[in-house]
């Protein structure tokens, strides 16, 4: 990348436009971590904290227990756990032994764990105890041969987690005993270190994050240790923050936002995470009253929850040490932005990424408040090369002002899909990322996104793509055709419709409640529709391919309140 950009007279002072980025994996920054600042706090899980010398010494002694049971390079180990210490243990021992990390979302039904642990070749998984039910009905379908579960209580404070368990107060099952299972508080009890192993940190992929691409089915993006650190350490310079900054977890980590503006930023930065599995308003105010975070990355609907509580008016000063609030994964409204810095005195910066990019592309100048724009997703971050091109061939770069499809490259981008040549060619063309988004860039170098190349449906910046959900509703047997479009909603911004052609048998016999609850059994809840409309019939082209366009443009997609 050389020469000047048109966002360079916008840069922010003291932030470098290049970067040596070294030769590491995720573990090696840990292990200096531990190394360096080993008391420093890394954790903070319902009171009990963790240190990086902790979480070096967990990760050693359950990589020594991966390496026992045949894990080694290229393994492909799935992580299906929220927010906890046990993920990130997972995470980074996986990332010791030279496996590939698989992210899943712990609420995904049957029907879409089994997609991602067959079209992985996971074998190994970390599952909740809670969520062991939804495995058990699909790993004689896998190929999974190693189970571990763990509970949510595992490592809380002992007390927290004696009286969690007594009361109840902490969920917990014992269905996995019923079968061959590992527990993961047994297997990392050791003392044993894994032996070194060598990875090409620039080809051998390091995680597997699944999305839908730029269209259809969801499929993993490969991103190697070299994209995921040169991504946290572009983030280190951008953000301004340090080791004696204190970050809200909230985000969740299975999701790869999460996983490198929070998980992965520890170890570049050295800062602490307030770890929470799940976002609820009471438990992040009151993580915010108890330890003043100086920074909050999160999305949109995040924000809009916090500020409509009943609790806000009660909480809001304890926000007062917000440095960095960050919005990403959907856009930001601005009147979300405007109520949010005149109630906390917190700038949201908003930014762009995506899961093919490690996310993060493009950001608001977080050192420098005075060149936030609000509307905007800023400029790209160093090393990062972006430019909006026509979306016809993809090959004219606009002017300024001008719309179209935003490309983008650097070292961050990932290596293509798994298994998926022909997408990966499509997407991945000649040192480019095309992320399949319309937007335009401003004389001055930011960036806007204005429109979708692709159908995909962002509920609360969790990405829904309507051909998975069609699927789902053509095995319902009344269901002769179906479409789904994403509609206008108050709180996650949009969020599915489905309109259904039912078989003529099933006329009048069927109701739309019969359908979606038939959806809510196969499909995450911020997969299924939220309203679901018959027709007669859908507009379609000649070959019968539905026009969503059309269903949006007839206007009988009305907006959810």
């Amino acid at each position: 990348m050389t020469g000047e950009r048109p966002w360079y007279k916008s840069w922010p002072e003291g932030v470098p436009k290049h970067i040596d980025y070294p030769e590491k994996t995720l573990s090696d920054l840990l292990k200096e971590r531990a190394k360096n600042t080993p008391r420093n706090v890394q954790f903070i899980f319902y009171d009990r904290k963790i240190s990086f010398e902790e979480t070096d010494r967990f990760v050693d002694h359950l990589a020594y227990s991966l390496q026992k049971m045949g894990i080694g390079r290229g393994s492909k180990v799935a992580i299906m756990l929220p927010n906890s210490p046990q993920f990130a243990f997972a995470y980074y021992a996986v990332n010791r032994v030279g496996g590939i990390i698989v992210p899943i979302n712990p609420l995904y039904t049957a029907t879409e764990l089994k997609t991602i642990l067959r079209d992985s070749g996971s074998e190994t998984i970390f599952v909740l105890d809670t969520f062991y039910s939804t495995l058990r009905e699909v790993k004689k379908d896998t190929s999974l041969s190693n189970i571990i579960v763990t509970n949510i209580g595992d490592y809380m404070p002992s007390v927290k987690s004696f009286l969690g368990r007594l009361l109840k107060k902490i969920p917990s099952s014992e269905e996995y005993k019923q079968d061959k299972v590992l527990e993961f508080k047994t297997i990392i009890n050791n003392s044993g270190t894994p032996e070194p192993v060598k990875v090409d940190i620039k080809r051998d992929p390091a995680v597997f994050m699944y999305t839908g691409g730029t269209t259809g089915m969801p499929k993993a993006a490969m991103l190697t240790n070299f994209n995921l650190v040169s991504n946290c350490i572009m983030l280190e310079k951008w953000a301004g923050l340090n080791d004696q900054d204190t970050i809200l977890g909230v985000l969740p980590w299975f999701h790869v936002y999460g996983m490198t503006a929070v998980l992965n930023l520890t170890l570049s930065i050295g800062l602490k995470a307030i770890v929470l599995p799940r976002f609820s308003t009471k438990e992040t105010f009151e993580a915010v009253k108890k330890y003043r975070p100086t920074s909050f990355p999160g999305v949109f609907s995040m924000y809009i929850a916090l500020l409509n509580s009943p609790l806000f008016k009660k909480y809001k000063q304890y926000f007062s040490n917000l440095r960095a609030s960050i919005s990403g994964a959907a856009p930001l409204p601005l009147n979300v932005a405007k109520e949010w810095k005149e109630s906390t005195g917190s700038i949201i910066a908003e930014g762009y990424g995506l899961s093919e990019a490690s996310p993060v592309t493009h950001a608001n100048p977080l050192k420098d408040p005075s060149k936030i724009k609000m509307g905007s997703i800023g400029i790209p971050l160093p090393d990062t090369d972006a430019k909006i091109v026509d979306v016809e061939t993809g090959s004219t770069e606009m002017p300024a002002n001008q719309q179209g499809e935003l490309i983008v490259s650097g070292p961050q981008v990932g290596i293509g899909y798994w298994n998926r040549k022909e997408e990966t060619e499509a997407t991945f063309r000649n040192g480019w990322l095309y992320t399949g988004d319309i937007g335009y860039m401003d004389s001055e170098g930011y960036f806007y996104i204005v429109d979708r190349k692709k159908d995909m449906i962002n509920v609360g910046g969790l990405k829904v793509y309507p051909r998975e959900v069609e699927e789902v509703a053509y095995q319902h047997p009344a269901v002769r055709m179906a479409a789904v479009i994403g509609v206008p909603e108050k709180f996650h911004g949009e969020v599915p419709k489905l309109f259904v052609v039912l078989k003529d048998e099933y006329k009048d016999k069927v109701t739309s409640e019969d359908i979606l609850k038939f959806m809510r059994e196969h499909l995450a809840p911020y997969k299924v529709p939220k309203s679901l409309e018959f027709r007669e019939e859908l507009p379609t082209t000649l070959v019968g391919k539905v026009l969503r366009r059309r269903l949006r443009q007839d206007g009988e997609a009305s907006k959810i309140e």
